[in-house]
């Protein structure tokens, strides 16, 4: 597992979900002793309030030891690998006026025709369009894909849609795992290990770390009480 002195997903009053403000979240953040913590927040293609945040972001207070990074979490839209955030924001992904990294989501199965939801996806299954294997196989590709459009990405939470529609991490075979790596791993792309969602699990953080892959602790923190706070992932061998 990684170390979990960061919080690498931490999300603010920016997002309509979240409670705690930025300035909370890092008071958090320097309360847990973290030398890093991300500050994220939702976005789709129509978001607007980025410049906003990123601004409040770095008009925060410095706290000795303490690394604050940037980034806007988006789902992968389609098999395709498109991101829902705007355009402008993705292009500006490292630069100044840019946030860090886009952490790129499976909010939903990316299906051939758009994002499909647990609700459709089981219905598809149900009725035996699709079957397992297509689904774990459209979502790592898009996956794939949308690591390669990004550029600047991070895996948030991955495989946290498999639950929800009746599968477990146990369903993605190992050659799409390893397919999965090598992309992560030519593109510097870390991989979340989740608190909130308990995904990846040993099998495939254990796999991912072999093949080089970075392995990065987060809390998916919606509050500032949970923020560096690991009981799964700090338990975990």
């Amino acid at each position: 597992m990684p170390r979990v002195d960061g919080d690498h997903h931490v999300h603010s009053t920016f997002s309509d979900d979240a409670v705690s403000t930025l300035a909370e979240n890092l008071d958090a953040a320097r309360r847990a002793g973290l030398r890093e913590v991300r500050m994220v927040d939702h976005v789709r293609v129509s978001t607007t309030y980025v410049p906003e945040m990123l601004a409040a972001v770095r008009a925060l207070p410095h706290v000795p030891g303490l690394h604050v990074l940037t980034g806007v979490e988006a789902k992968i839209l389609d098999a395709s690998g498109a991101i829902d955030a705007p355009p402008q924001v993705l292009a500006a992904l490292g630069t100044p006026d840019g946030p860090d990294r886009v952490l790129l989501a499976d909010h939903q199965v990316p299906g051939t025709d758009g994002p499909w939801s647990p609700a459709t996806t089981m219905r598809l299954l149900t009725q035996g369009r699709v079957t397992s294997a297509d689904v774990v196989e459209l979502v790592v590709t898009a996956t794939v894909r949308a690591v390669g459009r990004a550029g600047r990405a991070q895996l948030a939470h991955p495989f946290s849609i498999l639950p929800k529609i009746g599968l477990t991490e146990d369903d993605v075979p190992d050659d799409l795992l390893d397919e999965l790596a090598r992309v992560l791993v030519a593109t510097g792309t870390p991989a979340e290990v989740n608190e909130k969602w308990r995904c990846p699990g040993p099998r495939i953080t254990e796999r991912w770390r072999a093949a080089g892959v970075t392995l990065v602790a987060s809390t998916d923190a919606h509050r500032a009480s949970d923020v560096g706070v690991y009981r799964w992932v700090g338990a975990a061998p």
